[in-house]
């Protein structure tokens, strides 16, 4: 999906866009899943003529529809979170009290131009909703920033020194989905469950459970669009 060449300054977003309206919140493996790639070829060549597009009529699938929605931010001419302010982001990500971390981002993006600001929330508040269903479609928080903070951050993957920083800026991108009311809407910093250790063997002469067979998922399949479902007031997904 192209967009015309960016004016000078720190605006990577200058085009006024409407977001593309998307059913499916609840669909399993959303922005995991890949869609079809001659659909999503299809909606990002429509979407650049007319931004009223029905996604309804064209009988796509949600899949292709979300993998569209990635490329189109893959494709801008700069990240939307701007390049210029990833060293504040990853230096704010490493504070070990989380409070003082947290109003540390929430002063960063504030940094943000106008523009990439809207645009960013939309998106992040998009990206919470579909976490709040993680119990249907299996995307949590962390699972959809492993799939989004490349496409919203786009560093140099041929960059040796960044490979030890992945983790973080994924980090980064994670906090801003769980926290997105604290963030965007003045709402109250949200308790985050960590992953608890399992606890040592009972029996010290055995350090190794016996290993078990891994129980495979059904493979997933794309879902169509249904037309009754109800549009999201946000007009995202």
């Amino acid at each position: 999906m192209s967009l015309p060449p960016p004016p000078p300054g720190p605006l990577p977003l200058r085009r006024r866009r409407r977001r593309p309206t998307v059913l499916g919140l609840c669909t399993e493996g959303l922005y995991r899943v890949s869609g079809n790639k001659t659909d999503q070829d299809n909606i990002q060549k429509q979407f650049d003529q007319d931004h009223n597009i029905s996604l309804v009529s064209m009988e796509v699938t949600v899949n292709a529809v979300a993998g569209a929605l990635k490329a189109f931010f893959a494709d801008l001419p700069d990240p939307l979170i701007p390049y210029s302010l990833h060293p504040e982001l990853l230096e704010a990500a490493k504070i070990p009290d989380k409070t003082e971390r947290l109003h540390a981002l929430k002063e960063i993006v504030k940094k943000f131009h106008p523009v990439n600001y809207d645009v960013f929330r939309y998106v992040i508040t998009h990206l919470n909703r579909v976490s709040q269903q993680n119990k249907i479609n299996l995307m949590t928080a962390d699972n959809l920033s492993i799939c989004f903070w490349p496409t919203l951050m786009r560093p140099d993957f041929e960059n040796r020194e960044f490979l030890s920083t992945t983790k973080i800026h994924q980090s980064v991108v994670e906090t801003f989905i769980q926290q997105c009311q604290f963030f965007f809407y003045n709402g109250e910093i949200v308790e985050t469950v960590n992953p608890v250790a399992a606890p040592p063997p009972s029996n010290p002469g055995q350090l190794v459970e016996p290993m078990v067979p891994l129980q495979l998922p059904p493979p997933l399949q794309p879902q169509l669009i249904q037309p009754q479902l109800q549009t999201d007031p946000l007009g995202i997904i």
